[in-house]
């Protein structure tokens, strides 16, 4: 017997070939469409505008497999985590972060993650497979509505800044982003998306190539090849002039800064040097700096920098025309601040 396929995985076009094989009308498949991308239905039972017989078709030859939410934690500062649970039993994690100006929402893209920080705990785990471009829709949709639940208010910033290497599931991530912004999915501007890399370089320039106008954020953590290296293995392979290149083929492309984000760690890269060398690295094309607040691990011995310190790392940058943005911690207490994720909530 064949295996059914999720309807999720076809596009547009290929949805309306697939329903005149059978014998189902076109404009069916578009119908069909609008349920699954701008409802957000997981049952066929639920397309009430399809006749009972055509959703018997759609049963008979097709499954859908969303991802469901397993558990939710609350943080005291009102972050919510929730471990998302995958038709075959996988655990990924997402963050709802509320604030007074937005509401941010921040998923993952794979199961693990094969890039081996030393300082993030999910470099930890093993890489078990790419999210699907709909499991990634999936956290979206389901942060959305935790956050009209607990605030009232609808999604207005997505980071795929959660679980994994979105550049090392290109397909799935551009695809999820095609279905984030298009007028028949959410229609979201795609200014409100945020996809973050550890900086793979070639994957930067292919998507400023093909045209991306989504922002783009780069885990620098340091700007010294040999100290970036140790704590970030993927440099070794795409080294900081080829991050630089790359960065600034991307801003000659779409006129968007990227970001450097940098994880400021006691006695790691919080030194005058470093510090240099970060404004060396920033000055070779236009960006933005975030200066973020590490967040301790079990799993490692990094610790973060002190604040007054940090402060005075900021305002070193900035007295060299940088743009600079102190990030602070959420939902520390529930392990889910930038770096944390790791699924401690379903072991």
């Amino acid at each position: 017997m064949q295996k059914k396929q999720d309807i999720r995985s076809f596009s547009k076009t290929a949805l309306e070939t697939l329903f005149q094989e059978l014998e189902l009308p076109a404009y069916r498949a578009r119908q069909v469409y609008k349920w699954l991308w701008q409802k957000g239905v997981t049952d066929f039972d639920q397309m009430t505008d399809l006749a009972i017989s055509h959703r018997a078709k759609l049963t008979e030859n097709f499954v859908i497999q969303p991802l469901t939410i397993h558990l939710e934690q609350k943080s005291k500062d009102g972050t919510i985590k929730c471990a998302f649970k995958l038709h075959d039993g996988f655990f990924i994690e997402g963050v709802l972060i509320p604030t007074e100006t937005r509401m941010t929402a921040c998923v993952s893209s794979q199961v693990g993650c094969s890039l081996d920080c030393k300082f993030c705990a999910t470099g930890y785990l093993k890489r078990e497979r790419n999210l699907e471009a709909a499991e990634i829709f999936d956290q979206v949709w389901l942060l959305n509505k935790l956050a009209f639940e607990n605030y009232g208010k609808s999604l207005d910033n997505i980071v795929y800044m959660g679980m994994g290497e979105p550049l090392l599931n290109f397909a799935n991530m551009w695809r999820s982003v095609e279905l984030i912004t298009s007028p028949d999915g959410l229609n979201m501007s795609p200014q409100r998306l945020t996809i973050s890399t550890a900086g793979i370089t070639k994957m930067i320039v292919k998507m400023a190539d093909d045209g991306a106008r989504f922002n783009l954020a780069v885990s620098l953590h340091s700007a010294n090849d040999e100290k970036r290296s140790a704590i970030m293995p993927i440099n070794e392979s795409n080294n900081l002039q080829m991050l630089a290149d790359a960065l600034t083929h991307w801003y000659e492309k779409t006129k968007n800064r990227p970001t450097l984000e940098y994880a400021v760690m006691d006695g790691v890269n919080d030194h005058a040097e470093e510090l240099t060398e970060l404004i060396t690295f920033a000055k070779k094309f236009p960006c933005k700096i975030n200066l973020i607040e590490y967040n301790p691990i079990s799993l490692a011995e990094f610790k973060p920098t002190g604040k007054s310190k940090m402060q005075k790392f900021a305002d070193e940058l900035e007295s060299h025309q940088l743009i600079v943005n102190i990030r602070r911690s959420r939902g520390k207490d529930i392990d889910a601040a930038c770096g944390q994720l790791v699924n401690n909530s379903v072991v």
